[in-house]
């Protein structure tokens, strides 16, 4: 399986060199499940683009999209530098990278965005990326969640997000997993017509 090639589109948006390859050195990394699963294991709180075969990975590329949109607006793009940018579009695209753990468990993990950001972490020296873009990525994806940083499954109490960046990757994946959200797909691409 060619991880790299099944999110080009997304990584192309990508602008800064170093940044993408960084987040391709990163999408090889993650599980191979991720590909395939479904985004949701009940579907009940993912529109239907979501679900079933690659689910989760039309999800992901949903989220991309969205906040790739909100950040090409002057509005909401001019507080951002483009590395910046650059770095909110890897951490949406990855932050359900882990969404059943790092072996592939049968339902969502809880706590599944801290270990996305701790396999963020561990890869450091495999990225060149500096520690300050690490932590953004990470922290961003440590937070995705929101106010639904609880869990009866858990103990665990996610982060919520404080910066202007860790709102905005909580807003694309909020957004992209909305029912009433209609996002046609040809196969695993956004139709773009």
């Amino acid at each position: 399986m060619n991880k790299v090639e099944l999110l080009k589109t997304e990584l192309n948006y990508i602008k800064s060199s170093r940044i993408k390859k960084s987040a391709e050195v990163f999408v090889n990394m993650l599980p191979d499940y991720f590909f395939n699963i479904a985004a949701s294991s009940t579907g009940k709180y993912h529109p239907d683009f979501a679900a079933g075969e690659g689910g989760l990975l039309r999800h992901s590329k949903a989220a991309t999209y969205i906040l790739n949109e909100i950040i090409s607006t002057k509005t909401f793009g001019d507080d951002f530098t483009s590395d910046e940018k650059d770095l909110l579009r890897f951490a949406i695209l990855v932050h359900d990278g882990f969404k059943h753990g790092v072996v592939e468990e049968q339902h969502t993990k809880h706590e599944h965005p801290l270990i996305c950001a701790t396999c963020i972490r561990a890869a450091k020296d495999k990225m060149e990326l500096t520690d300050e873009e690490i932590e953004y990525v990470a922290t961003a994806v440590e937070s995705h969640m929101g106010e639904w940083n609880k869990s009866n499954y858990s103990d665990i109490e996610l982060a919520l997000p404080t910066s202007k960046a860790q709102k905005l990757v909580h807003l694309a994946d909020m957004l992209s997993s909305k029912k009433v959200l209609d996002i046609k797909f040809d196969g695993n691409e956004i139709k773009r017509d």
